[in-house]
C-alpha cells in the first residue's frame, strides 16, 4: 500500500488492553488518524507509569503502516524516558509490551531507530530483541532533517520470533 492510499484510509483502531510489566504500566493517553498533509500513519500514544501511580515518567508512541518511511528512517516507534526514572529498562520494556498491540494491526517487523550517537537508545533497541541493520542519511526536505537529524541507526524487529518466545505478559491480548 503506498503512502497516499495509506492517508486516505480511515485506519480502525483496536481495543487496548492494560499493559503491565511489574513496576511498569502503560496508559493510552491518545490515538491519531493518518494526516495525510504531513504525510503521517495512524499511531498509538501511551504515557509510561509507575504501576499504580499517576505520575508519568515517560511516554511512548507506536506508528502503524508500512510506508517507506516508517520502514526508512522514521521507525514505528519512538519513546522518550524522564532523566530521573532511568536505568530501569522502561524504554525497553515498553516496547516489548506494545509488540502484541503492533501485532494485531498486521504487522510482522517493525522497525526502530535512533541517533546513532545516543548509547542509551542502542542498548534500549538490543534489550528489547531488535537486530541492527545499518545506519542511514535521513533525507532532506523531512520533517526529521528539518529538525537536525542526518543519520539514524535501523533496528529490525521480527514480531513473529519475539512474541513466541516471549513471557505471557508480552502476549496476553487479555482485558
Amino acid at each position: 500500500m503506498t503512502i497516499d492510499q495509506e492517508m486516505k484510509t480511515r485506519f480502525k483502531f483496536v481495543r487496548t488492553r492494560r499493559y503491565l510489566d511489574a513496576d511498569l504500566e502503560l496508559v493510552l493517553t491518545k490515538t491519531t488518524q493518518a494526516d495525510p498533509v504531513k504525510k503521517h500513519v495512524p499511531g498509538y500514544e501511551f504515557e509510561m507509569r509507575q504501576a499504580g501511580k499517576t505520575a508519568t515518567i515517560g511516554s511512548i508512541r507506536l506508528r502503524i503502516g508500512r510506508t517507506r518511511p516508517l520502514v526508512g528512517w522514521c521507525g514505528h516507534v519512538g519513546y522518550g524516558v524522564d532523566e530521573k526514572a532511568r536505568g530501569k529498562r522502561y524504554a525497553a520494556r515498553s516496547c516489548r509490551l506494545i509488540f502484541p498491540l503492533a501485532s494485531a494491526h498486521g504487522l510482522q517487523t517493525l522497525w526502530i531507530t535512533c541517533d546513532p550517537r545516543n548509547m542509551a537508545s542502542r542498548r534500549t533497541c538490543e534489550i528489547a530483541g531488535g537486530t541492527y541493520v545499518n545506519t542511514v542519511r535521513v533525507p532532506k526536505g523531512t520533517e526529521m532533517y528539518d529538525q537536525g537529524r542526518r543519520w539514524v541507526r535501523r533496528y529490525r524487529f521480527d514480531l513473529r520470533r519475539l512474541l513466541s518466545n516471549a513471557p505471557r505478559a508480552f502476549t496476553d491480548r487479555g482485558g
